[in-house]
């Protein structure tokens, strides 16, 4: 009778860890998928913002967003987008490298530096900066809520 006891307590040992198993790999792929979303959104913030996209750059921002410069000045989505779509601010190349994405429920930190090329009003120059973004998943939809860079030095 302890034998029998005793395997299945085994059995029970076994069974709870499989499933903490499967929950752990669930929550890590549940993270990746957000993670994978958040980088897609990122990366057509990339692409829209070289291609003067309004109507994608539309899409991917909040309302309420806040884009502020490394010069300390802050723009809503409504100037962002004119400054962009006008020419004002021109990426002519735009890469974002050392990315990092910290996801807590439905916001996403992200950091990158940005390094780029640009023409603004028709003057080149070139820019290095580290930037913070913060997501908001709203409707299922991943939107730019706000932005905060700094010159790197």
């Amino acid at each position: 009778q302890w034998l029998a006891g005793s395997k299945l307590y085994c059995m029970k040992k076994i069974i709870l860890g499989f499933a903490a198993l499967l929950l752990i790999r669930f929550a890590v792929n549940a993270q990746s998928k957000q993670e994978t979303a958040v980088t897609n959104a990122v990366e057509q913030l990339r692409k829209a913002m070289v291609d003067a996209d309004s109507v994608m750059l539309n899409k991917l921002t909040s309302e309420t967003l806040s884009y502020g410069h490394s010069s300390g000045h802050i723009d809503s989505k409504t100037i962002f987008i004119q400054k962009i779509v006008s020419g004002k601010s021109d990426f002519v190349t735009l890469e974002f490298a050392e990315q990092s994405i910290s996801i807590s429920k439905n916001t996403a930190v992200v950091r990158h530096k940005l390094n780029a090329l640009t023409n603004d009003n028709g003057k080149p120059g070139e820019v290095h900066l580290a930037v913070l973004l913060v997501w908001q998943k709203l409707h299922g939809q991943w939107k730019l809520l706000a932005r905060q860079a700094v010159k790197l030095t």
